[in-house]
């Protein structure tokens, strides 16, 4: 019987982690990258790391408690 002190499966939290990056960057790339397609990459990545990192910071770990359950089976 699993306890709720069972170790995580860290290939479930990396992929619930890649399941929010993924479409999240995809997005990004369709709003933001239109509207800084002339800047320096420099800036560019700059701009979408101010953005996902926070982004990142407060959805992933709500991901994963929600999935809980799941990740530790």
């Amino acid at each position: 019987m699993e306890t709720q002190n069972s170790k995580p499966k860290k290939w479930k939290l990396m992929l619930i982690s890649w399941l929010f990056v993924y479409p999240v960057i995809n997005l990004m790339f369709a709003l933001v990258f239109p509207l800084i397609k002339e800047f320096p990459q420099l800036i560019k990545t700059l701009i979408f790391t101010v953005i996902l990192v926070p982004l990142m910071g407060i959805c992933i770990p709500l991901l994963h408690k929600k999935c809980w359950n799941w990740i530790v089976k």
